[in-house]
């Protein structure tokens, strides 16, 4: 793959702009309202002048006509920081087929959908940042946006991209609490964090992985989760009525059991995590989308931009 193809990718997108839902930090003459005045030609509103201070943005016309100094502000349009975060715990190379599409699994469908976010946002002048973990590494990359940054997040990318679709992945745990805890504190700006993962590895401690999310809006950032699933097969537990073994990708840690037996309990237990889990991302303030990759990136891309459009622009 290339950066041609991730180009591609993000053709469906050049009519869309991932709008902020809130006031964001920068310097960069971008797409995005900044809270810092005086610097655009974009009016925002007058205020009395001060004794003392400069005239330079003095409203004269409105002196002349009242006779009294009120100051204009402005609003500057800036950029947005935007940081990435990939989950590559081996829960995420599920399902693995290498015949299949290059999108086959998780983490191949987060991938992908991460490189459009990154050239879109490029392409509105964001900067962007990239963090891969899990519990035996980190990658991390600062937010930047000019093109050679852009190659770079593109060709590490690719390279995973390629890991992914290669060989399935076993025995590697996400770490995901004290993942988002670190990125929580690391990310020092007013940011947008985008994370892609299935939430797997802390089900068992949902209240610690709670906690974590509510930590990423540390700093007022503002967070989308893309929750990513296979929902026809992990959702359903549909197999023969029949024996198998199941093995937990992440510990290796092997069951043995006939899924018929087991279906109502699961199915039950799944769906109270995953009402729990939007309904705390909701308590915080944390934007949810469901990420089934069986549906591809693009369709989910596009019906979460086009809704984040229609209510934040």
């Amino acid at each position: 793959m290339s950066e041609d193809f991730y180009r591609q990718v993000a053709e469906p997108f050049a009519s869309l702009e991932l709008f902020a839902s809130q006031v964001v930090e920068g310097f960069i003459t971008g797409l995005h309202k900044s809270p810092f005045h005086g610097f655009s030609v974009e009016f925002a509103e007058h205020r009395q002048y001060n004794e003392g201070e400069s005239v330079r943005h003095v409203d004269w016309k409105l002196y002349g006509r009242t006779d009294r100094l009120y100051v204009k502000k402005f609003q500057e349009e800036t950029n947005l920081r935007c940081h990435i975060l990939i989950d590559g715990s081996s829960s995420m190379y599920y399902p693995f087929d290498a015949k299949a599409s290059r999108q086959s699994n998780k983490l191949g469908f987060s991938i992908c959908a991460a490189a459009a976010l990154a050239v879109l946002l490029a392409g509105q002048r964001d900067a962007v940042g990239l963090r891969f973990f899990s519990e035996s590494e980190v990658f991390v990359s600062e937010a930047k946006s000019n093109r050679t940054h852009l190659k770079y997040l593109l060709a590490e990318l690719e390279r995973r991209f390629g890991q992914a679709c290669r060989q399935p992945l076993t025995g590697k745990g996400s770490d995901i609490v004290a993942q988002l805890h670190l990125a929580a504190e690391q990310i020092h700006k007013r940011s947008l964090i985008i994370l892609f993962s299935d939430m797997f590895d802390s089900e068992s401690d949902p209240e610690g992985l709670f906690d974590a999310l509510q930590h990423l809006r540390y700093r007022n950032n503002e967070v989308i989760l893309f929750h990513v699933t296979d929902r026809g097969r992990e959702a359903e537990l549909d197999f023969p009525a029949r024996h198998y073994c199941f093995v937990d990708m992440e510990s290796g840690k092997e069951v043995r059991l006939s899924p018929a037996q087991y279906k109502e309990a699961y199915h039950h237990r799944y769906s109270a995590y995953l009402r729990e889990l939007a309904e705390r991302c909701g308590q915080y303030r944390i934007d949810f989308a469901e990420a089934d990759m069986r549906k591809g990136f693009v369709p989910v891309l596009q019906a979460y931009l086009v809704k984040r459009q229609r209510v934040f622009k």
